[in-house]
């Protein structure tokens, strides 16, 4: 009915199995201070009385407990491992040590709201808005979880103002840039992947993941079904995060192009080490097929980037160089979010807004060409002036 693990020294969680909602067991998570042997005496406890019918109780739930069961009886069955691993640091690090000792249905707004102000300020090494931010959304979204099970009556996470944060304006390269920055990592070995990465606006994870099968050289598509994270120091491949994250997306000609001549030094290369290149090898992988590192790709180019003399430009910025880039030449949004996988076009459009506003005097520009020319009519009478029609 239960099982017992270790936490950390001196800590154990407890988890019973208390029944079922429908067809979805319903756990129960507690942490005990102490030996082993405490926990062991807990564990007993609470599951003798569910035994005599006695409710788990949950009056004394703190939000440390609440917040255990929530990564365990949520955020693990919704999320992925790479989310989840997140949220336990920031449970862990932060939220449990400031406000982890609360009982969950005394936790005040003005605790939390205390919280977010000591959290940014710690002597000028204190967080940043944003990521309190997602400190605040975090434990909004564990609060409405509490709701649902029948534990708290509303999430009070809605009576607290978290730090406000606009965000930075993302750095785009200009052609020009693209140009300059290509010429310098021309030879390094991590060329090819930057060069797709500005051609084709796929993420690092999804850039990394590619299996020479996903690319068809033919009909110029390459299709987006696995992605590459790092995690705890090991490569993992995961299925992508959502359904629009799994998709197709078209190859320009000059890319199609590239990647023939790529793939053919790959297959010599394959060759003098003995083995033939498959459509189950990585496109882009070191010298001995094995997945690159993203934490080695990020800082090589950054080192590229430093040599380049361009300033603040991430990876990832490479992504937004090609949505912009496409946008000013006239590409739809709707296909430009299709490519990019987002969640809608609004999305799209909210993210690049800025590039959509500097293209409204071109937009003017062209109706101007198309729209007829207009001369007001006026004639003036004893009365006034009376004005009879438009004439083009």
């Amino acid at each position: 009915m239960g099982h017992l693990r270790q936490r950390t020294k001196g800590s154990w969680q407890i988890t019973i199995y208390s029944g079922y909602v429908g067809s979805k067991a319903v756990r129960h998570h507690e942490t005990v201070n102490g030996t082993k042997t405490d926990a062991m005496r807990r564990m007993r406890e609470l599951e003798s009385g569910l035994d005599k019918g006695v409710p788990i109780p949950v009056g004394k739930l703190t939000v440390a407990e609440h917040l255990h069961n929530w990564l365990e009886g949520y955020a693990r069955t919704a999320c992925s491992q790479r989310t989840v691993d997140g949220y336990e640091s920031i449970v862990e690090n932060h939220l449990i040590p400031a406000l982890g000792h609360f009982q969950l249905k005394q936790l005040q707004p003005q605790a939390i709201q205390v919280y977010y102000g000591r959290a940014m300020d710690k002597a000028g090494k204190g967080l940043s808005a944003r990521t309190v931010q997602k400190h605040h959304r975090l434990l909004s979204q564990s609060l409405r979880y509490a709701v649902r099970q029948g534990i708290l009556g509303r999430n009070i996470c809605e009576l607290v103002s978290p730090p406000s944060w606009k965000g930075k304006v993302m750095r785009t390269l200009t052609p020009a840039e693209a140009e300059v920055l290509l010429e310098t990592a021309s030879g390094n070995q991590f060329f090819p992947v930057i060069y797709m990465a500005i051609s084709s606006g796929l993420r690092q994870a999804e850039l990394l993941g590619l299996r020479w099968r996903d690319v068809d050289l033919d009909i110029l598509s390459t299709s987006v079904v696995q992605t590459l994270y790092k995690r705890r120091g090991v490569c993992i491949f995961q299925q992508p995060k959502t359904d629009r994250s799994r998709r197709r997306v078209a190859m320009t000609p000059k890319l199609s192009l590239f990647l023939r001549d790529y793939r053919k030094e790959r297959e010599v290369l394959y060759l003098e080490l003995g083995t033939v290149l498959g459509l189950d090898d990585l496109v882009f992988a070191n010298y001995e097929g094995k997945p690159l590192d993203p934490s080695m790709l990020s800082h090589e180019f950054a080192s590229i980037v430093k040599r380049a003399g361009l300033e603040h430009v991430r990876f990832h910025d490479l992504r937004h160089t090609f949505a912009s880039l496409a946008l000013l030449r006239g590409a739809k949004p709707k296909v430009i979010s299709e490519a990019l996988g987002h969640s809608s076009v609004a999305f799209t459009m909210d993210v690049y807004s800025h590039i959509i506003e500097g293209m409204q005097s071109e937009m003017m520009a062209l109706l101007d060409e198309v729209l007829p020319s207009a001369v007001m009519n006026v004639k003036r009478t004893s009365t006034g002036i009376k004005i009879s029609d438009c004439s083009s």
